[in-house]
C-alpha cells in the first residue's frame, strides 16, 4: 500500500525544504555526527562539548554541518551567534536555511529583551542574505527568522516589517509568499505590546488571503496564515471575512469562523446587506452558513462564534448544534450552552442530556452527559445540583471528575470534599479547585490531606491551595513530608510538584534549598542514549498507532530532525510502555494529548528529554512533545488537529500522520491507545 504524508498544500516552502533533508534513504552516521548530537543531547555544559559542535561546521559533509549549526541553533546561547552567522553563506542551501533558523533560535535564549543593539548583527546578516539569496526555499526560512526575532522596541518591529515587504515586493513565487506570512503572523503576536502593523502590512495581509485559482491549493498554507495575522493585529474587517469563508480551504474557513467572533474591526460596516438582527450585523449569516458547513472543524469554530455575532437568535442556533454528526462539535454545542439560563429550550436540552445516561458506562459513552452537567452548573443551579449525586456516585472516573467541576460552579462543598477523598487523583484535583474557589482556607485540612496523596497533580494543588494558610505549622510539615518524598523518589517529572511545594513554603516563611539540581531546573545530564546502531536501524521508521474501539492511524517518524525524540518515543513504544495509556486531552480545533500513566499532564515517563526544535512547523497531523517548560518533555505525546503557528520553534515535532488522519479526528477523551507498533 503506497503511503502519503498528510499535509496540507504542498508544495510549500518549508515542506519542501525540509523534505530535502530528511532523505528517507538510510543516512549514515559518522562518528563526527553522533559526537556533535550527543553532546547537544548534554546540551553542551563544558567548552569541550561546544568545541565539538563547533567542529561539525567545517565538515566537508553537509549533513554534519547540518546537525552542527542546527545544534547551536538549539542551545538557546546568544554567545554562540558568531559561530552560526557563516552558516548563511554556505554552498549547500539546507545548510544555509538551518543557519538562519538558528540564529533566530540562538536569539530566543534572551528571556528579556536583549540589550541595546544586540540583535543589529542577526538583522544585518539576515538581511544581506535576504538580498543576495537565489534560493526560493532559503528565503522563505530567512523571512520567518526575521520575523520571529525578540524585538526591544515598536522602531525594530516596523523595521523588520519594511524588510519583509520588500520581500513581497521582489518575489511571487508560493514558498516566498509563505515565508512572508509566516513571518508577518509570527511577527505581530510576538510584538503585539510594543507594535501594531500600520496599512502597507495589513494591506499586504489581506492581499495574501485572496485565492488565486492556478494556486488554490498549493497557496492554502499561505493565506492560512495571513489570516491567523490579520486576526491578531484584530484587522480582518467584514469584507476579509467574508471573502475568506468562501475559500476553498476548510481551515481557512476555519479562521473565518473565528475571525468573526474574535474581530472588533469586522464588527464595524457600513455594508448596506447587513443583517441588523445580530450583535454584529452582517456577521451572523456569515457564521450561520458555516453552522452548515460540510467540514467539522468549520462547523465547531462557528459554534464558538455564534455567541459573538448571533444576539437574540445565540441560543436556539446553539441548540440546534447539539447532537451534530460530528461527536466533537456536539460537545462544544453542550459547553457553549452554559451561557443559556435564560433560555428555557437551552436548559430543557442540557438537563435532557444529563438525564439520559443510557451509554454512559460505555467507554465512549459518558462525554455528553458529562459535558452538559458542567454546562447545566452555570445555566440552571438548582437543576445541576439535583443531578449531581448521579454522578458523584459513578463507577466512570471522568464522571465524577466531571461532577467536581460542576461542584465547584454550584459551590456544592460537600460533593467537592467527598470527591476530594476519591480514589483517582484527577478526581481529587478537580474537587480541591473547586474548594479552593467556594472554602478557600476553610477547607485547609483536606488539602493537607491530600498533599499524601501520589499523583503529583494533586500535590501540586494541595501545596497552591496552602499558600496564606492560617495553620500554619500543620502545613509546614505536611508541605516537608510532600516535598522529602518526591526528592528521594527523584522522578524529573515531579518538578510542578516541587516547585509549587516549595513556593508555598517560602509564603509561609519555612523555604528549603533545594536538595537536588533538578528541583530547580531540568538537568544537563544527557536526557536520552543516542548511539550509531540505533540512528542506523531506525533512520526512517514509522509508527503504526490502534486505538481501542476507534481505528488505526500511521505515523512517519523524523529520525534525522529529532533523533533523540524518536529513539526514546521508539524505545517505549517497543516496549509496550504506551499500550493501555490514554489521550487525556482533548481539545478541538487544537490537539489531543496522551500517553501520561496518570492520564494528565503532570505524570509522564521520567526522566526529561530534550527539545529538538526545529524547521518543520506544528501544521495539521504534525506529532510533537508536550512539555511545561524547555527541555521538561516526559514523552507524553500530542498531534496537532488544526495548522498551530503559535507552537512552531517551542514543541519538538518528531513526526507527521502519514495516513488516518480522519481517526485522530474521531478520538475522545479517554480513548485507550491500543498499541505502538514500529515499523523500521
Amino acid at each position: 500500500m503506497s503511503m502519503r504524508v498528510h499535509r496540507p498544500s504542498a508544495p510549500w516552502a518549508l515542506l519542501v525544504l525540509l523534505l530535502a533533508a530528511t532523505r528517507v534513504e538510510a543516512q549514515t552516521q559518522g562518528p563526527t555526527r553522533l559526537a556533535i548530537l550527543q553532546a547537544e543531547d548534554r546540551r553542551a555544559p563544558t567548552p569541550r562539548d561546544v568545541a565539538i559542535i563547533r567542529a561539525g561546521l567545517h565538515s566537508g559533509d553537509a549533513d554534519t554541518a547540518i546537525v552542527a549549526v542546527r545544534a547551536l541553533g538549539r542551545l538557546e546561547r546568544p554567545a554562540l551567534v558568531n559561530d552560526i552567522l557563516p552558516a548563511l553563506k554556505h554552498p549547500v542551501a539546507e545548510v544555509r536555511a538551518e543557519g538562519a533558523n538558528a540564529l533566530a533560535q540562538a536569539a530566543a535564549g534572551w528571556k528579556t529583551p536583549p540589550p541595546a543593539g544586540a540583535l543589529e548583527s542577526i538583522v544585518r546578516a539576515l538581511d544581506a542574505r535576504l538580498d543576495a539569496e537565489g534560493d526560493v526555499n532559503v528565503r522563505a526560512v530567512i523571512c520567518q527568522a526575521l520575523g520571529r526575532l525578540p524585538y526591544r522596541s515598536a522602531a525594530e518591529a516596523e523595521a523588520a516589517a519594511h524588510t519583509l515587504l520588500e520581500e513581497y515586493g521582489r518575489h511571487t513565487a508560493v514558498p516566498d509568499r509563505l515565508g512572508v506570512a509566516a513571518a508577518f503572523e509570527a511577527l505581530v503576536r510576538r510584538q503585539h505590546k510594543v507594535w501594531s502593523p500600520r496599512a502597507d502590512p495589513i494591506a499586504a495581509l489581506v492581499d495574501l488571503t485572496t485565492v488565486r485559482p492556478a494556486e488554490a491549493a498549493s497557496a492554502a498554507r499561505v493565506r492560512r496564515l495571513a489570516l491567523e495575522a490579520l486576526i491578531t493585529a484584530g484587522a480582518a474587517d467584514i469584507a476579509v471575512v467574508r471573502r475568506t469563508a468562501q475559500d476553498p480551504d476548510a481551515q481557512v474557513r476555519r479562521l473565518a469562523m473565528r475571525a468573526a467572533g474574535a474581530s472588533t474591526t469586522a464588527r464595524k460596516t457600513d455594508d448596506p446587506d447587513a443583517d441588523a438582527g445580530g450583535d454584529a450585523p452582517g456577521l451572523w449569516p456569515i457564521v450561520k452558513a458555516g453552522l452548515a458547513d460540510d467540514v467539522p472543524m468549520v462547523r465547531l469554530e462557528a459554534v464558538r462564534s455564534v455567541r459573538s455575532v448571533a444576539g437574540d437568535n445565540a441560543c436556539a442556533a446553539l441548540v440546534s448544534a447539539v447532537k451534530d454528526r460530528d461527536t466533537h462539535v456536539d460537545l462544544v454545542a453542550l459547553d457553549q450552552l452554559a451561557q443559556c439560563g435564560s433560555s428555557a429550550d437551552a436548559v430543557a436540552t442540557l438537563e435532557r442530556t444529563v438525564d439520559d445516561t443510557s451509554i454512559a458506562d460505555a467507554p465512549r459513552g459518558w462525554h455528553r452527559a458529562a459535558h452538559a452537567l458542567v454546562a447545566l452548573a452555570s445555566a440552571d443551579r438548582a437543576r445541576a445540583s439535583a443531578a449531581l449525586p448521579r454522578f458523584v456516585g459513578s463507577s466512570i472516573w471522568p464522571l465524577r471528575m466531571y461532577a467536581a467541576r460542576a461542584a465547584g460552579v454550584v459551590g456544592d462543598r460537600s460533593v467537592l470534599e467527598r470527591l476530594a477523598a476519591d480514589k483517582d487523583d484527577n478526581v481529587c484535583e478537580a474537587a480541591l479547585d473547586g474548594l479552593v474557589k467556594i472554602a478557600g482556607h476553610a477547607d485547609d485540612g483536606v488539602y493537607v490531606a491530600a498533599l499524601a496523596r501520589r499523583g503529583h497533580q494533586v500535590q501540586r494543588a494541595a501545596a497552591a491551595a496552602l499558600a496564606g494558610t492560617d495553620s500554619r505549622d500543620a502545613a509546614v510539615a505536611a508541605l516537608k513530608a510532600a516535598l522529602q518524598r518526591l526528592i528521594e523518589e527523584n522522578a524529573d517529572n515531579s518538578h510542578d510538584a516541587r516547585a509549587a511545594i516549595s513556593d508555598t513554603l517560602a509564603k509561609l516563611g519555612a523555604a528549603v534549598a533545594p536538595a537536588k539540581a533538578h528541583d530547580a531546573a531540568p538537568s544537563a545530564a544527557p536526557m536520552s542514549d543516542l548511539n550509531a546502531d540505533d540512528l542506523r536501524r531506525l533512520a526512517s521508521p514509522r509508527a503504526q498507532v490502534t486505538i481501542r474501539g476507534v481505528g488505526t492511524f500511521d505515523l512517519a517518524l523524523f529520525t534525522k530532525d529529532a533523533p533523540a525524540t524518536v529513539l526514546r518515543f521508539i524505545r517505549l513504544a517497543e516496549s509496550g510502555y504506551y499500550n493501555g495509556l490514554t489521550f487525556h486531552r482533548i481539545v478541538p480545533n487544537f490537539v489531543i494529548q496522551g500517553g501520561s500513566p496518570g492520564a494528565n499532564e503532570y505524570i509522564g515517563d521520567s526522566p526529561f528529554m530534550r527539545d529538538e526544535v526545529g524547521l518543520w512547523p506544528h501544521v495539521r497531523g504534525a506529532v510533537g512533545i508536550s512539555t511545561r517548560g524547555r527541555d521538561t518533555g516526559d514523552a507524553q505525546i500530542f498531534i496537532d488537529t488544526v495548522d498551530n503557528p503559535r507552537l512552531d520553534h517551542e514543541y519538538t515535532v518528531f513526526g507527521q500522520v502519514l495516513n488516518g488522519i480522519d481517526i485522530v479526528d474521531r478520538i475522545l477523551e479517554g480513548d485507550v491507545i491500543e498499541r505502538i507498533q514500529i515499523i523500521p
